[in-house]
C-alpha cells in the first residue's frame, strides 16, 4: 500500500499548488474555480476515508491541472464537463501505469489513453485516478477473494467493510458508493460491472459487447470483454456510456443520442417484461425484494411474463470456461507483446514465473490455478472455435434472442447478485443465490443493475437485460423503473 499512500499524498500536494484563484468582487474573498474545487474535494475525501476501503489505487497528479484548464475555458462545456471520473486499473490512461492489480505490471506506463479515456477527456471529464480491482479481472485463481490485488490490497464493501465488494470492478463500485465520485468506469467479462454495483448499491451498466472500443484495456476474453459505467443514477450512467460508445459500433450514433435523451421509452405502461425465474426461490428475502419491484412494474402498467429461463446443453459450463481460458492466454499475450515499454517481452508463462518468484506478495492469499489451466489448455483453435460457437448459440439464438422473440419482450428482469458475503482469504468467494450475469455476458446483450432492494443493511440490485444494440431503450426502461420505485 506504499504506492497508494505516496501517490495520494503527491496528488494532494499537486492540487494545492495548481488551484486557480479568483477574487470575489463583492466580498474580496479568494475563491477557486468550480471544477478545481470539486476535484480538490474529491481528492481530500479519498485521502481521508479510503485507508479503510482501499477502493483507489492512485490519483492522477495532473488532475488538478486539467481542472484548472476547464475552469478557464469559455466555450460551451461538454456533456461531462468537470466530472471527476475514476478508471479501473486495467484501462490505460497516459498519466498513470496500468497494472491490472499485478505487481508484474507496476511499471506499465504506456503514455497513452485508451480510446474510451480519450473520449471522456474530450467530453470535459477529469480523469481523477485509478481504482483497485480483483487482480487480473478475477481470472487468476478459483479460490480468489474479490477485490484483492497485489498492488491495491483488499477493497472492502462500502456498506460493511467486513464483506466483499464483489469483483472485478470492485474499487470503481465502492468509490461511487462512498461518494468519492458520481461515476467510474469498470470492465466486465461476466458480472464484473453488475455484481460490484449491485452489492455496493449503485447503478452498473454493461453495454452491448462491441459498443465500447476495447483497445487499451488489459484483456481477459475479447469476445465478452466490455467497459461500462458505474454511477449513482441511471441517467448519469447512460450519459457516460453515450460518451464512451464507439463511433463505428452498430447504430452507434442512434444509441448515443438515445442514451443522452432517455426518450426511447416514455413510461412503463404497456411494456412486456419477462421475469427470469432462475434467480428466484433461493432466499425468501431476495424474492420479497424482487416481488416489490414487480409490483412497481405492474402498478405502472407493465405486463409481466413470469417463469422464463434458459436451459443450455449438457457440458455448457465447461465449454464456456474453456473459451475464457483459451481467449485469456491468446489475448493477454497479444496485449503484452504490443506494450510500448520493457514489459513487451512478458507472456502468461512469464507472469506465472513472476508470481512464483514473488509468492509472499502475490500468492499469499490464493493461488494461480486459472493461470495454470489457461497456460496448459490443450484445446486447438478449432476446438475453441466450436466451443465458442456452441456457447454463444446457447445463450444468444437459443437463449435470450428466443425469449425476446417468443414473448415479444421489452426487457427481462431478475435479481442481480448477492447480498454481499464475508471476505474470506481461506475459502475464497461464496455464493448466495443465482444471478443474472452469465447469460447476457456470453450472448453480448446489454445489462443494467439498479439498487432497488435491500436485505438487512445490505443493498440488493435488480437487473434488466435488453436486446443487443438496444442499450438506449434499456436505459430508458431502467430510468422509468428507478423513478417509479423511488416514488413507491
Amino acid at each position: 500500500m506504499i504506492r497508494l499512500q505516496t501517490t495520494l499524498r503527491r496528488g494532494i500536494i499537486a492540487s494545492g499548488l495548481t488551484l486557480l484563484m479568483f477574487t470575489n468582487s463583492s466580498t474580496g474573498a479568494v475563491e477557486y474555480g468550480p471544477v478545481q474545487t470539486r476535484i480538490a474535494a474529491a481528492i481530500a475525501d479519498i485521502e481521508q476515508r479510503d485507508q479503510q476501503y482501499h477502493a483507489v489505487i492512485a490519483i492522477d497528479p495532473d488532475a488538478t491541472n486539467v481542472a484548472r484548464v476547464l475552469d478557464l475555458q469559455r466555450k460551451a462545456p461538454g456533456p461531462l464537463h468537470g466530472e471527476p471520473i475514476l478508471l479501473k486499473d486495467n484501462i490505460e490512461s497516459k498519466g498513470l501505469p496500468t497494472t491490472a492489480g499485478s505487481l508484474a505490471l507496476a511499471d506499465n506506463n504506456t503514455g497513452r489513453d485508451a480510446p474510451l479515456v480519450a473520449k471522456l477527456r474530450r467530453a470535459g471529464a477529469v480523469i481523477l485516478g485509478k481504482t483497485n480491482l480483483s487482480e487480473w479481472a478475477n481470472f487468476r485463481s478459483e479460490f480468489s477473494s474479490s477485490g484483492w490485488s497485489g498492488v491495491g490490497g483488499q477493497t472492502r464493501n462500502a456498506h460493511d467493510p467486513e464483506r466483499t465488494p464483489c469483483g472485478s470492478s470492485s474499487g470503481s463500485a465502492v468509490a461511487v458508493a462512498l461518494g468519492y465520485v458520481d461515476v467510474a468506469i469498470g470492465t466486465e467479462t461476466s458480472g464484473s460491472i453488475v455484481c460490484p454495483a449491485s452489492i455496493n448499491g449503485v447503478v452498473g451498466f454493461k453495454p452491448t459487447q462491441g459498443l465500447v472500443d476495447g483497445s487499451g484495456i488489459v484483456p481477459l476474453a475479447s469476445t465478452q470483454d466490455t467497459a461500462g459505467p458505474i454511477a449513482n443514477s441511471v441517467s448519469l450512467a447512460a450519459r457516460t456510456l453515450a460518451v464512451i460508445s464507439s463511433d463505428t459500433a452498430q447504430d452507434g450514433k442512434a444509441i448515443r443520442q438515445g442514451l443522452i435523451s432517455l426518450d426511447a421509452v416514455s413510461s412503463l405502461k404497456g411494456l412486456k417484461i419477462g421475469v427470469f425465474s432462475r434467480t428466484q426461490g433461493f432466499d425468501p428475502r431476495r424474492d420479497t425484494e424482487l416481488d416489490t419491484v414487480l409490483e412497481t412494474l405492474k402498478d405502472n402498467g407493465a405486463l409481466l411474463v413470469p417463469g422464463l429461463d434458459i436451459e443450455p446443453y449438457e457440458g455448457y459450463g465447461q465449454d464456456s470456461y474453456d473459451v475464457l481460458l483459451y481467449e485469456f492466454r491468446r489475448d493477454l499475450n497479444a496485449y503484452l507483446a504490443q506494450l510500448p515499454n520493457a514489459l513487451s517481452n512478458m507472456t502468461l508463462a512469464s507472469l506465472i514465473a513472476f508470481n512464483e518468484e514473488h509468492a509472499t506478495q502475490e500468492l499469499r492469499h490464493f493461488d494461480q490455478s486459472i493461470f495454470l489451466k489457461s497456460q496448459n489448455l490443450a484445446d486447438t483453435e478449432e476446438d475453441y472455435r466450436q466451443k465458442r460457437l456452441a456457447t454463444q448459440k446457447a445463450m444468444r439464438e437459443d437463449g435470450l434472442d428466443r425469449l425476446f422473440a417468443e414473448h415479444q419482450l421489452d426487457a427481462i428482469v431478475g435479481i442481480t447478485e448477492g447480498p454481499a458475503w464475508m471476505i474470506d482469504w481461506v475459502n475464497g468467494d461464496a455464493n448466495f443465490g443465482p444471478g443474472m450475469a452469465g447469460q447476457a455476458a456470453v450472448a453480448g446483450n446489454p445489462h443494467i443493475t439498479v439498487p432497488l432492494g435491500k436485505v438487512a443493511h445490505l443493498p440488493l440490485g435488480i437487473s434488466l437485460i435488453g436486446e443487443r444494440w438496444q442499450d438506449h431503450k434499456l436505459a430508458a426502461i431502467a430510468a422509468q423503473l428507478e423513478t417509479a420505485h423511488a416514488q413507491r
